[in-house]
């Protein structure tokens, strides 16, 4: 499976980037570290501001020296802190007084101030922390994401059958007979439904809100193809056996840059269905593959017994299903169809019946 360029990473993924200005220092770092983490270095504040700016990068953990030429340390933490501040930030220095720790902490969220020359087992329990903190952040703010995403979605789905309930309460309300029964239920329905629509604006601003305070300062959610699959396969509750089914090819990538994930939950989506068509197959395999050629793509195609020419045509119009007895609706794939419409995308079904089915989730071309 492919991962990032930036080198072996634990913890799913975290990449610590090192800013120094003195090459033996950050030689000395990377040797130390990069058997346990994926390291990036820096040697000033531009060089790692460029390197932040960097849509997509995996960064979690940054650990900085103060005193360096031109500008400090001190301004790099004070810039993350308000640009980045999913990130876990380190101080190194030699200058341990009241009056670098005061610059430091000022306006900047310091998780450890350490000292030079670095103890290397002092250093490595610290980053062992600074990691387990940047994945907390990362989960939080990417629960955060999801929320938004959902929430923004329902707000555009709901929004306008809501407002025909309301459009047409009013015309009943207009045209029905004094004293009878119509006019009171239009008036209810007219009433309920704008109830509806405050709730839901209400909560959509208040999602909003939690999420801005992180989302609208910076924070890089650019993702690629490649690491959203990747997460897919490593936190999708798959058997043994049913892992030995994959089949996966990651050779291209291309950067997804919205709703990453809306795209998150139709793979997962269109996964189950691949597996359900597959139980009690033991030649069973799904094949899991990102196209650039064209338009951008991922597709899911399991080797099951296809669709039926009947279903085939109303999958994405009207919600038929083979599993009800498995408590499926039919709604699963209308609802992926809508999600990858809303970022632009589209969702392609094939199947050649007795033979394979596949599901293909076209994104905007690349510009």
């Amino acid at each position: 499976m492919q991962k990032s360029e930036m080198g072996p990473a634990v913890g799913g993924g975290t990449t610590i980037l090192y800013v120094d200005d003195e090459e033996m220092a950050r030689k000395y770092f990377t040797r130390a570290l990069s058997d346990d983490h994926a390291v990036l270095t820096a040697n000033g504040v531009d060089q790692a501001l460029a390197i932040l700016a960097t849509p997509g990068h995996s960064i979690g953990v940054l650990v900085t020296d103060y005193r360096m030429p031109g500008q400090s340390g001190g301004i790099l933490l004070r810039h993350v802190t308000e640009h980045y501040p999913q990130l876990v930030c380190m101080l190194v220095t030699a200058y341990a007084d009241k009056e670098v720790l005061l610059d430091s902490i000022n306006g900047a969220d310091v998780f450890r101030v350490l000292e030079k020359p670095l103890e290397l087992t002092q250093l490595r329990h610290a980053l062992r922390l600074a990691v387990n903190r940047a994945l907390e952040r990362q989960t939080r703010l990417a629960n955060l994401e999801a929320i938004e995403e959902a929430t923004a979605f329902l707000a555009q789905e709901l929004n306008t059958p809501l407002n025909t309930v309301l459009e047409m309460a009013r015309k009943i309300e207009r045209y029905a007979q004094p004293g009878g029964e119509i006019a009171p239920a239009a008036t209810r329905a007219h009433d309920n439904a704008r109830y509806c629509l405050q709730v839901l604006t209400s909560f959509v601003k208040t999602v909003r809100v939690a999420h801005g305070s992180m989302a609208t300062r910076g924070v890089q959610t650019v993702r690629s193809a490649v690491q959203v699959v990747d997460a897919l396969l490593d936190t999708y509750p798959l058997q043994s056996a049913q892992r030995k089914m994959m089949r996966v090819e990651l050779r291209e990538d291309f950067p997804i840059t919205a709703s990453t994930n809306s795209v998150s939950l139709v793979l997962s989506s269109v996964l189950g269905n691949a597996l359900r068509a597959l139980e009690g197959r033991a030649d069973g395999e799904i094949q899991i593959a990102i196209l650039v050629e064209g338009v951008p793509r991922i597709l899911i195609r399991d080797n099951g017994t296809g669709i039926a020419p009947e279903i085939m045509g109303q999958l994405l119009v009207n919600p038929v299903t083979t599993h009800a007895e498995s408590g499926a609706t039919g709604w699963g794939l209308i609802f992926c169809q809508r999600l990858m419409q809303s970022i632009g995308g589209n969702l392609l079904v094939e199947s050649e019946a007795g033979l394979s089915s596949t599901v293909t989730l076209m994104f905007p071309a690349i510009s």
